[in-house]
């Protein structure tokens, strides 16, 4: 079973908070309380490998949303908004694809719908190839000059270290696993136009891995759907604006 962080069966509803890519569901450490005292039950699982959840060697996003779902079902929970940001978000989109009645709502954080296209495939396992050569320092040295907008690096070091900690704690074998299904994953444009439930768009202003033109675009394509982009953020936008984004995801489960 997913080890997870938070508590389920809130009075208010129940949320599921999908980490990023490769840190784990410690990323959500600003927003769990708020929502906790808001009212909200809230489940942040840790992907296969990561901070004590169960390896699992080459695993898809719908394996990963099935074991999202007896997640679920273990804790007595029916139904939820489901909030993925990056790779979360591709988890989301094969959640709803899966189980769009357990689906509240869906808040998409700094991701994005399309597959890889070849290029991006190749690079992706190269990445792999390295982590799995060099190991979590690798992906910690690539990835965390790319998660935040430029001035955080000087105003705010204390989040970066956190980062790359967080990173460099999980097994290279399980970023590595983490990666190829991000690789695999499948397209999920064609499933925008088909989401029935609300729809929160969140991305950082100054996003280099999903651009705010990455988030507008699957705005333009989600029926209903609401976009709001966090100024001084990068890609971990939860973390670089933790007030501001608590406030935009508050809102959006009250208004359901």
């Amino acid at each position: 079973m997913l080890t997870f962080s938070g508590t389920a069966g809130g009075d208010a509803g129940n949320v599921v908070l999908l980490h990023a890519f490769p840190v784990s569901g410690a990323m959500w450490e600003p927003q769990v309380p708020a929502l906790l005292q808001a009212g909200f039950g809230v489940i942040a699982p840790h992907v296969y490998g990561f901070d004590g959840s169960p390896m699992r060697i080459d695993w898809n996003m719908a394996d990963y949303a099935h074991a999202l779902a007896r997640l679920l079902d273990s804790l007595g929970v029916e139904k939820a908004t489901i909030a993925g940001l990056s790779m979360g978000g591709y988890q989301a989109f094969a959640f709803y694809r899966l189980f769009p009645e357990r689906t509240a709502s869906i808040v998409l954080c700094d991701t994005r719908a399309n597959a890889d296209a070849p290029e991006a495939y190749a690079q992706r396992m190269e990445f792999c190839r390295a982590v799995e050569a060099n190991g979590p320092k690798e992906a910690a040295d690539r990835m965390v000059p790319n998660f935040f907008a430029a001035r955080t690096y000087d105003s705010n070091p204390g989040l970066v270290a956190k980062t790359r900690e967080m990173i460099t704690r999980q097994p290279a074998e399980a970023i590595s696993d983490a990666m190829k299904a991000i690789a695999g994953r499948a397209d999920a444009t064609g499933l925008l136009p088909e989401i029935k439930c609300p729809v929160l768009i969140l991305n950082g202003a100054e996003d280099r891995v999903t651009t705010p033109e990455t988030a507008a675009s699957m705005h333009s394509l989600v029926p209903g759907s609401k976009l709001e982009i966090l100024p001084d953020a990068g890609h971990l936008s939860n973390l670089e604006q933790p007030d501001l984004f608590n406030r935009l995801l508050l809102e959006h489960l009250k208004s359901i």
